[in-house]
């Protein structure tokens, strides 16, 4: 499954909605710090982050430690700065995407020395950005799609009824 990175996250509901997005795909999460915010039991339930036990989480105190424990990883940097789109890469089964503070994005500092890595979301130029919780789940599900799903359930159930019921009770039932 690809890894999700969040550079110095401020919000703790965006974080708690990527934490999320990735319980519900597998995904591991990589906090580096400084965070906006307290990872403790109280602010987690706060922010309504009741699934956060399920989730594979990892911190890092900054980027020079998480290079050093993923040494050789393949890092995609989500940022409005990049000139090409996410759809335009190939992402692998173990890629790491990487998203910035809501406030700053990414340091430009990485960016220019990972520019092949850089890859945005097209948006209208008068917008400064998307949410960075929709910003992951957006290119997750890019990573994901490339890797046809792999491991995910692609098909639901209904409750009460099954599909085939439902479509034969809505004829029956428009057809008086």
């Amino acid at each position: 499954m690809p890894h999700i990175i969040l550079h110095q996250p401020e919000i703790p509901a965006n974080t708690g909605n990527i934490g999320r997005t990735c319980v519900a795909t597998g995904t591991t999460l990589h906090l580096i710090e400084p965070l906006g915010f307290h990872l403790d039991e109280k602010s987690i339930r706060r922010a309504g982050m009741d699934y956060w036990n399920k989730l594979n989480v990892s911190r890092y105190m900054n980027y020079r430690e998480f290079l050093d424990k993923h040494p050789g990883a393949k890092i995609w940097m989500a940022t409005t700065k990049a000139r090409r789109c996410y759809t335009e890469v190939s992402f692998g089964p173990d890629d790491y995407i990487m998203f910035g503070r809501e406030s700053a994005g990414i340091p430009e500092e990485l960016l220019v020395e990972h520019e092949e890595n850089c890859i945005r979301i097209p948006m209208l130029s008068d917008i400064r950005s998307l949410n960075l919780s929709n910003s992951v789940a957006i290119v997750l599900y890019e990573a994901l799609r490339q890797q046809n799903f792999a491991g995910l359930q692609e098909q639901g159930a209904l409750h009460r009824l099954n599909w085939t019921e439902s479509v034969e009770t809505e004829k029956t039932a428009s057809d008086t």
